[in-house]
């Protein structure tokens, strides 16, 4: 769910050399949707709808499908987008691209203090050390390690999704056989708008799919092995979210503790897996944060190049360059996120929120993009399900809509800036 430096955007995409394969290509499209959200989505979700949040995971993995499949046609189509804000500025204009580039850019303060906060739990939970200091040890971390250009290569962000792929499917292989049926009893105790809550703050791990436009060209195939790849994310991402939600509901019951992935381990395979599970956290939030980071700090020096933020915050943002100036915006954006948003719910609602608007603004541009025929109406209903899928984000969409205003009105200072050497 996380950019680069590759990307002007919401991938988790690597700079490769030469072709590659099915299988690199899966890991890819995987991790640009797995991330460590997952170590307390079960928790958020159950809380929500109780055992009826599996149907809000159901309903976000058919919402996937059309999804991926509209961003694996217009990588194919344009292999060298340069992301969402690409996609949606050729089919509806500067103005808009502008906005998705917000929208990923003012969630990333939000993100990235909800991933240090969900490591943080873990730490506390499984090693001791109290969970606000972890966060903010975490969050330190990845700007020092940004800032000393020390960035996530490709080979350890595969080796980190393979990490938690492991970590997902023993827990749900060792557990699985504790599951007791009463604890599916009773099913829907908060009725739909349960599940619909459950599904906005669910968004945060059915992002990504956005990623799949940047690989069609590093693949020896480059239009079968996108699509090919697309399909099999697409099965392994549907097995480990739904066997995660139906084993912790089995096993946990919808009272489940804020650390499932914990409790799940040591229901199967005992106390060992407390303070194994708490290091896997905190190797998997720094790597994602450190991610992220990277890629938004060069996606603001993009925006200020192109009018959507000052232009002083643009220096650094040319390639090989560390973009200081916007990665200390970062840090200014986030620090009263950290100080003030100690719910991680609230948290994760509100980059949900904003996230959903980057996926629903990109299938919408593949509409207008993408010729007549099956995909474009592949196109049409990722449209209609993402923005039923908006709408579950209920009230946190407050959050995109104020971004979008901030994006308007810095384009509209850009306008009026004398340019340089004019004389008034």
């Amino acid at each position: 769910m996380v950019p680069n430096e590759r990307t002007t955007f919401s991938d988790m995409t690597v700079r490769t050399s030469g072709r590659i394969g099915l299988g690199q290509g899966t890991a890819l499209l995987v991790g640009a949707v797995l991330g460590p959200g997952m170590l307390v989505l079960p928790h958020l979700a159950a809380s929500a709808a109780g055992p009826a949040s599996m149907l809000a995971w159901a309903w976000l993995l058919a919402l996937s499908v059309p999804v991926a499949l509209t961003f694996a046609a217009l990588g194919v189509r344009y292999p060298d987008a340069g992301g969402v804000a690409s996609f949606v500025g050729l089919a509806f204009g500067r103005h808009a691209s502008a906005v998705a580039g917000w929208w990923f850019y003012g969630a990333v303060p939000l993100g990235i203090v909800a991933g240090a906060s969900v490591g943080g739990r873990y730490v506390e939970a499984t090693l001791g050390v109290h969970g606000v200091l972890a966060a903010c040890l975490i969050l330190m971390a990845a700007f020092g390690a940004n800032a000393a250009g020390l960035r996530t290569s490709g080979g350890l962000q595969i080796g980190l999704v393979a990490l938690l792929v492991a970590l997902l499917a023993t827990a749900v292989i060792a557990a699985a056989p504790h599951i007791d049926p009463v604890n599916f009893t009773p099913f829907a105790p908060y009725g739909l708008a349960g599940v619909a809550g459950a599904a906005g703050v669910l968004m945060f791990a059915f992002v990504g799919w956005e990623a799949a436009s940047h690989l069609s060209a590093e693949f020896a195939d480059s239009r079968r092995g996108l699509v090919r790849a697309t399909v099999v994310a697409l099965a392994a991402i549907t097995a480990l979210y739904l066997g995660v939600s139906i084993v912790s509901l089995g096993v946990l019951g919808a009272d489940m503790p804020g650390v499932p992935l914990t409790a799940l381990l040591e229901t199967g395979i005992g106390a060992v897996a407390r303070p194994i599970t708490g290091v896997v956290a905190v190797l998997l939030t720094f790597g994602a944060i450190n991610t992220y980071i990277a890629g938004a700090s060069r996606l603001g020096a993009a925006l200020a190049r192109d009018g959507a933020l000052p232009g002083w915050f643009a220096r650094g943002g040319a390639p090989g360059g560390t973009p200081y100036r916007s990665m200390g915006l970062l840090v200014v954006l986030s620090l009263p996120v950290l100080i003030w948003a100690v719910d991680l719910d609230l948290l994760m609602r509100a980059t949900s929120a904003c996230l959903a608007a980057v996926t629903a603004a990109g299938v919408a541009a593949a509409v207008r993009v993408l010729p007549a025929g099956r995909h474009r109406n592949t196109a049409v209903a990722g449209t209609g399900m993402s923005l039923v899928a908006l709408a579950f984000c209920g009230v946190h969409l407050v959050v995109p809509a104020v971004l979008a205003l901030v994006a308007l009105g810095m384009l509209r200072l850009s306008a009026r800036r004398p340019l340089p050497g004019a004389r008034g």
